[in-house]
């Protein structure tokens, strides 16, 4: 195996010139032996070891990220974009699964914090838990995304639930629906709240009676929402519109709607949140409120590692500064109105993405493998 003492003496050096050069510090290196270090190195095939330089510089280059649920695809495309920024940062992700279960959730954490990560971002399943003193006993930075959490200092990453929502709402109206129902998230959960919220103000906003529309609380999910969906439309034909509070839910509704017989959008218009990728390939595409994903991988992995720099204030985990009157940091995001077919506007062949049906080839302007980048759902 080659070593750091291989490498200087063949660029006739020392090795703690060496190890100036991998550092990039704390010396200066003269750029003469600075490139016979590096050409060494690609000489010899040199590879620093991660886990000795770890220890030595305190940092793993390494973010630990914990989600509720892996397989839904609005974590999945977030996910992505988390783990693009953090390599461009030089930072690999470790990404764990809660699966909706508060004691996997906290094992995870502990996992990660076990294999010294340099910061966590956590989506909690179920708002603050145990979670807490696992993060409070460790010290490092973390940040939550997604969820508001009441109670904690914790800096928070969100998007404008309750604007997106009413804005869809608004759009709904703008169609001449007078009848819009609901398909929510879980009764009492952020950003089931926030959401549900939107809805009910921009149906009063409207002139019409939010307590005179139907809604129907559910898991996220398909499956969930088909049920809810099935049972909301069979009991309440004269609803005309429906606000669904995920783009995952929403491809259950429009299957309940179609078992149902009930034509999209002619009967029932829909308008959903999230953006996922296969929100544009449902029949008709999807109305939703897209979220900002590259912008909140971005945020929360730049704030993360601010945190983590030296000498930062932050650089201590808030999550342990906790008290009834605590006012967290929000940093509020917002969503972006995207019009289909599922709300009564134009429905293109192909989606947004422009794919020609008759030819193999897509359009030269759509990055392959990447059809998520202007699309992303939830919970």
């Amino acid at each position: 195996m080659v070593t750091r003492r291989d490498v200087a003496r063949r660029a006739g050096t020392s090795e703690a010139v060496v190890s100036y050069v991998l550092n990039d510090g704390p010396r200066n290196v003269a750029p003469s032996t600075r490139e016979r270090v590096l050409a060494a190195i690609t000489e010899l095939g040199y590879r620093p070891n991660a886990v000795a330089r770890s220890l030595r510089s305190n940092r793993t280059t390494t973010i630990g990220l914990v989600v509720p649920d892996n397989a839904n695809p609005f974590f999945a495309e977030l996910a992505r974009e988390i783990e693009d920024v953090a390599f461009e940062h030089g930072h690999t992700l470790l990404l764990a699964n809660a699966r909706d279960d508060e004691e996997r959730e906290v094992a995870q954490v502990r996992t990660l914090v076990d294999r010294q990560v340099d910061g966590l971002i956590l989506i909690p399943s179920h708002g603050p838990g145990a979670w807490r003193a696992e993060l409070a006993h460790a010290r490092i930075p973390c940040l939550v995304v997604d969820r508001e959490i009441e109670g904690t200092n914790a800096v928070q990453v969100l998007v404008d639930n309750e604007g997106g929502a009413a804005a869809a709402v608004r759009h709904l109206i703008g169609h001449g629906r007078t009848r819009i129902g609901c398909v929510a998230g879980p009764d009492g959960f952020h950003p089931t709240v926030d959401r549900v919220n939107g809805w009910r103000r921009a149906l009063a906003e409207g002139g019409l009676d939010p307590a005179a529309m139907p809604v129907e609380h559910a898991p996220f999910g398909r499956a969930a929402a088909y049920r809810a969906g099935w049972r909301l439309l069979a009991a309440h034909r004269d609803v005309d519109a429906l606000f669904v509070t995920s783009d995952e839910q929403a491809i259950g509704v429009l299957r309940a709607a179609a078992e149902l017989g009930i034509a999209v959008p002619d009967d029932l218009a829909v308008f959903a949140f999230d953006g996922i990728a296969a929100s544009a390939y449902t029949i008709p595409s999807l109305s939703t409120m897209r979220q900002p994903f590259e912008a909140l991988g971005r945020t929360v992995v730049e704030m993360l590692l601010a945190r983590r720099a030296p000498g930062s204030e932050r650089s201590a985990d808030a999550l342990s500064q906790t008290s009834a009157d605590a006012v967290p940091e929000r940093i509020v995001l917002e969503t972006e109105l995207v019009a289909r077919g599922s709300c009564g506007c134009a429905d293109p062949a192909g989606g947004e993405h422009g794919i020609d049906p008759v030819q193999d080839e897509r359009v030269q302007d759509e990055p392959a493998l990447d059809e998520g980048r202007g699309g992303p759902t939830h919970e």
